[in-house]
C-alpha cells in the first residue's frame, strides 16, 4: 500500500494489504479497497459524505475521480472491473467485469451490470442501466450493441494484467 491515505471525520480507508495504489493517488475516509485491486496516478477516490467500495481485482486507472451523492448514491465497484484513464464515477453501482473507457463518465444512480460496456468519451446519465453484455456509447450514451466475444473476454484478461502491472512498480 501507498497512496495519500487520509481519514475523513471518522472513517479511515479500509485496504487490502496486496492492494496497490500509487504513490500519488488519494484514498479519502469511507473507502473499501479489496485484494488485489489497483489504484493508479492521479487517482482520487473521495468517501467524505458517503462510501466508496472498490472490488477484488479491479484496476482503476490514472486521473480517474470517484466520489458518491451525499445520502442518496454510494459508489460500489465490483470484482475485475477495468476502468479506463481519466474517468468520472459519481455515484453510481459497476458490477463485476464492467468496463468504463477512458474519458467516460458515469453518474448519480447509473448501473452498468456484469459484463457491460461503457466507451470512452461517453457520458451515462443519471439512473441509466447498462444491461449485462451490452455497449452503450455516446454522450448521451444509448445502447450500441452488445459486446462481441472478444470484447468479452478482455473483460478477464484486463484486470488479470493491471494486477501483474502494479507488482512491478514500487509500493
Amino acid at each position: 500500500m501507498s497512496g495519500i491515505i487520509l481519514p475523513f471525520r471518522e472513517h479511515q480507508p479500509q485496504i487490502a494489504l496486496d492492494a496497490w495504489i500509487a504513490s500519488n493517488a488519494v484514498v479519502i475516509g469511507q473507502v473499501t479497497v479489496e485484494a488485489n485491486a489497483n489504484i493508479w496516478y492521479g487517482c482520487v477516490l473521495r468517501g467524505d459524505i458517503g462510501t466508496i467500495h472498490v472490488g477484488e481485482g479491479t484496476n482503476i486507472q490514472d486521473g480517474t475521480i470517484v466520489h458518491v451523492t451525499g445520502k442518496k448514491f454510494d459508489t460500489w465497484i465490483g470484482k475485475n472491473v477495468t476502468i479506463g484513464h481519466m474517468v468520472l464515477l459519481h455515484g453510481c453501482r459497476l458490477e463485476d467485469r464492467a468496463f468504463v473507457g477512458m474519458k467516460a463518465c458515469v453518474m448519480d444512480g447509473a448501473v452498468v451490470e456484469t459484463g457491460g460496456w461503457v466507451a470512452a468519451g461517453s457520458v451515462l446519465t443519471p439512473g441509466k442501466r447498462v444491461l449485462s453484455g451490452q455497449l452503450w456509447a455516446g454522450s448521451p450514451a444509448r445502447y450500441l450493441r452488445d459486446v462481441k466475444p472478444e470484447e468479452d473476454r478482455l473483460s478477464y484478461s484486463i484486470p488479470a494484467h493491471y494486477a501483474e502491472l502494479a507488482k512491478e512498480y514500487p509500493s
